[in-house]
């Protein structure tokens, strides 16, 4: 049987996970642009930071920064955050606004044009090796 402590407990901790992503995005709870999906690609702008203001970002937008520094999708960087995809939208969007990230849709097929099947083999091999 749970003591009524313990329930208590895991209600502060449930809490806490609610009010970080609200802390890490100062109250916002959508991203101003429309644009960002779940495939949207984000790349770091290179030579757009300096030490004093990589101090000034909070965590989340200096891991961002770290993991883009190779184009990585949205959906992505949210995994590796830990956070919610709205949170990271946020956040990315933050950082288009400093000029320190850059966007980029999906690379798509052009209708009437044969995959690379080099290039599909390469994503099916690595997705069997997750």
């Amino acid at each position: 049987m749970r003591h009524w402590a313990d329930t208590a407990a895991d209600d502060d901790d449930a809490e806490e996970g609610l009010v970080r992503p609200y802390t890490i995005t100062q109250g916002r709870t959508a991203s101003a642009r429309d644009d960002l999906t779940l495939i949207t690609v984000i790349a770091t702008v290179a030579g757009r930071g300096d030490q004093q203001t990589d101090r000034s970002l909070q965590p989340e937008h200096r891991l961002i920064l770290r993991q883009c520094r190779s184009p990585v999708a949205l959906a992505e960087v949210s995994a590796r955050l830990r956070q919610p995809i709205a949170v990271t939208k946020i956040l990315v969007d933050d950082l288009l606004g400093m000029g320190r990230v850059a966007l980029r849709p999906p690379l798509t097929v052009v209708m009437g044009e044969e995959p690379d099947m080099i290039l599909l083999q390469a994503v099916k091999d690595a997705l069997l090796r997750l």
